[in-house]
């Protein structure tokens, strides 16, 4: 059918990052609270460039596996589900792959109209689709995932994401391909003009002439859009395996617990294929991978130390601003790992500490002062 292709290991990296997430963001939005009793009474996943299901190597594309992680979620039994409550959307524009994916999910799944989620497989385009589906859905003023994961170049208009982002509960996941950044004279800039919402905000990444630089200014710019079209908080990581190309990927919430989630689905992540996820202003110090390195040898990963001195250098700050900083602009920090890389710097005479007593979350710390 010639709809297939090979799974490169850098996607099958986000596909598990994809899988740790969401079996994290099923159980928080499906399950009863405890403490209110209160249920929600609408969630809807949508995979706007969902593909054929299945790769070459035959394993199974993100349809299939969102599909199964979610009727074989350990707390599946406490996650009421129902095809008036869950909803999973699967948009191809491709016929023959439409057809394929079509095929992959009744041949797993059977008769789809007898699954206990609702599950809509349309043809049809993301950036001119998506809302109509959702609406049509009446997935609005209800959480909504939206994952826009287009193995190329990212055509989805900014206001589906700024429609997404001023939903209630709502997130965002876009994945960037590896030629994306090189590409720029390939693609219509009033195309550019509506996935960043004006040529003002994208025409100084497309200025950008340093190989090196480009994917960064890039990467800066989609988030830039996130955080205009409305979400709180914006992380942006590059992907690196050890073989093959690297892929970016942008991910956007309004909700701390969205936030702490994806960061501890990154680290979740096994090495199995080498890869690491790099944040995008690391541009010294190489990080070693996902291996926690604070359990393995109580030393910190060079890239965090890197990020650390970047904060201070602008400026002094309490330990637990420094903590608070790698969580919402970093890709995979988190609030406790500041702490222990003050501590470690301290010891290389990289930080001063301005506060006396023991060194604590309140101390406040700073760059040595320049000779």
């Amino acid at each position: 059918m010639g709809v297939l292709w090979p799974l490169e290991p850098a996607t099958a990296a986000k596909h598990r990052l994809y899988q740790r997430y969401l079996d994290a963001w099923w159980p928080i939005l499906l399950q009863t609270s405890q403490r209110t009793g209160y249920s929600r009474p609408r969630v809807t996943l949508l995979d706007a460039f969902a593909g054929p299901g299945r790769y070459e190597g035959g394993e199974p594309g993100s349809p299939v596996f969102i599909l199964d992680r979610l009727l074989n979620h350990t707390a599946v039994d406490r996650m009421n589900l129902t095809p008036q409550r869950v909803h999973l959307v699967f948009i191809e524009k491709d016929r023959a792959r439409h057809e394929h994916l079509v095929s992959e999910l009744t041949g797993q799944f059977g008769n789809l109209s007898e699954l206990p989620v609702r599950v809509e497989v349309r043809r049809g385009e993301a950036g001119r689709d998506s809302i109509a589906v959702l609406s049509e859905l009446h997935a609005w003023g209800h959480p909504i995932l939206g994952i826009f994961d287009s193995w190329g170049s990212v055509n989805v208009p900014l206001e589906v994401t700024r429609r997404i982002a001023r939903n209630r509960s709502s997130e965002v996941i876009t994945t960037f391909g590896p030629n994306w950044f090189s590409r720029r004279e390939e693609l219509n800039a009033d195309v550019l003009d509506t996935v960043f919402g004006g040529r003002q905000h994208w025409a100084p990444a497309a200025d950008e002439a340093r190989p090196d630089e480009r994917w960064r200014a890039w990467l800066g710019t989609y988030r830039s859009a996130l955080r205009r079209a409305g979400f709180a908080y914006q992380l942006q990581f590059r992907l690196v395996p050890r073989t093959g190309q690297p892929l970016y990927l942008v991910f956007g919430t309004g909700s701390d617990a969205g936030l702490k989630a994806m960061k501890e689905a990154m680290w979740k992540v096994d090495d199995r294929d080498g890869e690491s996820f790099q944040d995008p202003r690391t541009r010294g110090a190489q990080p070693v991978g996902q291996l926690d390195l604070f359990q393995a040898f109580e030393t910190c990963d060079p890239e965090l130390l890197e990020l650390v001195a970047q904060r201070l250098a602008s400026g002094s700050a309490p330990v637990e601003a420094v903590g608070q900083w790698l969580l919402t602009e970093t890709s995979r920090w988190m609030p406790t790992h500041a702490l222990k890389a003050v501590r470690q710097m301290r010891q290389d005479g990289s930080v001063v500490i301005l506060s006396s007593g023991k060194l604590t979350s309140k101390s406040q710390v700073s760059l040595p002062a320049a000779a």
